[in-house]
């Protein structure tokens, strides 16, 4: 995102309120930047790889409408998500992933003309076989793996261990043999989605490559031939230092490299959110109160973690930056913290909701605002909007386009 466009909006915005009208809170979108990185990653993967868009970090219509044909599908993980994008564009493609998938989130796959689902476990294996069997259609699936092994670190852990996501890699064989005898799917490869934000392109590499070695593997034992290897998301994004990025290029060139070397005939999918998504948006919240309790300094937000339920979530501080405003309506002193640590906490009636803790400033004062950068994933959509009844935030897309 432009830093300085989104200042000037924000600042705009800041600079604009007065005492009769509500305290600013409001998620801001950059949808001409969103579409630039959707093309920037794009561009850089080898030609034999295609990028989707996990929109469960984002599924905003104007997101979606801006990552049309900017990027080459979406990924969901429901039925409600799958009419989401069908609302936007009736063929775009589009993968289901998700490990409850009810028989009518399955019907409705159908209907909608999904180009893959990704199978969780043998039972809903069956039931999708059934379900197509009885409309006399024939599903293509991708069978989520669960490895033994993932060969690195990362926040979150959806596989190398036990999880509800994906089928553990010794059963495989089994389903691999069962699937050929079901008329009703038709086996289109494997979806191997084992770790959450990721920051190191050499660890991920590394992933990537012992995906490879798991497709190939089966392929040779039962002369399979795949047509997709789905190794999901994964990668990352620095919280803790914005500054510092998975270097995407330098990932992309070794992963032209890899495939150089190993050849795979399969078509290789990406389905990013948070990467993609993240630095779209950010969420401003103005300082409703500044008080000093037992030697510690607290800010209090009009918003919080009922809209950006991520800090609490992750249980990190959030980066932000300060937007001062001059104006103070009240006949009486303005509440202020300088060159001090202080907690930037929200208006719930719960001491955990936190955004940033004990966070050296130069100056925060009542009626300045707070922008959380970073905010464009997984913020508004993983909140528990309606807590306590509190109003929710304004939400604005720029386009400048």
């Amino acid at each position: 995102m432009n830093p300085q466009r989104l200042y000037d909006y924000l600042h705009g915005r800041a600079q604009s309120g007065s005492a009769d009208i509500q305290p600013v809170c409001a998620y801001v979108y950059d949808l001409a930047h969103l579409r630039r990185r959707a093309d920037i990653l794009r561009c850089s993967l080898p030609a034999q790889c295609q990028l989707f868009y996990a929109i469960k970090a984002n599924s905003d219509e104007p997101v979606l409408k801006t990552l049309l044909n900017h990027t080459d599908g979406f990924e969901v993980a429901s039925l409600g998500e799958i009419q989401r994008v069908r609302a936007v564009d009736s063929a775009v493609p589009i993968v289901f992933g998700g490990p409850g998938k009810s028989d009518i989130e399955l019907e409705g796959a159908l209907d909608q003309r999904i180009m893959l689902i990704h199978v969780e476990s043998e039972h809903q294996l069956r039931r999708l076989d059934w379900i197509a069997q009885c409309r006399h259609e024939v599903a293509d699936v991708l069978l989520r793996v669960n490895p033994a092994h993932v060969p690195q670190e990362a926040t979150l852990h959806m596989g190398g261990q036990a999880t509800q996501f994906g089928i553990e890699e010794a059963q495989i064989p089994d389903l691999l043999r069962l699937i050929q005898i079901l008329p009703g799917v038709r086996l289109k490869g494997l979806h191997i989605h084992a770790i959450s934000n990721n920051l190191d392109p050499d660890t991920h590499l590394a992933l990537i490559a012992h995906y490879f070695d798991l497709a190939e593997a089966w392929q040779r034992h039962y002369g399979l031939k795949f047509d997709w290897l789905n190794v999901g998301g994964g990668i990352g994004v620095n919280y803790a230092d914005p500054g510092s990025s998975f270097d995407w290029e330098n990932f992309c060139a070794g992963l032209s490299a890899l495939i150089a070397a190993r050849q795979p005939e399969f078509r290789i999918v990406f389905e990013c959110g948070r990467f993609l998504a993240a630095d779209c948006g950010c969420y401003m919240s103005e300082v409703i109160d500044v008080k000093t309790t037992y030697g510690k300094h607290f800010a209090i937000l009009r918003g919080g973690s009922h809209h950006f339920r991520l800090p609490v979530s992750w249980q990190h501080n959030h980066p932000f930056i300060i937007l001062e405003r001059e104006s103070w309506p009240y006949p009486f002193p303005r509440p202020a913290v300088h060159d001090a640590p202080v907690t930037l906490c929200g208006e719930l009636c719960t001491p955990k909701d936190i955004l940033a803790r004990d966070v050296r400033i130069k100056q925060l004062r009542a009626g300045d605002c707070v922008a959380f950068l970073l905010a464009g994933a997984y913020g508004w959509h993983i909140s528990h909007h309606d807590f306590l009844s509190h109003l929710h935030p304004e939400r604005v897309f720029l386009d400048n386009c």
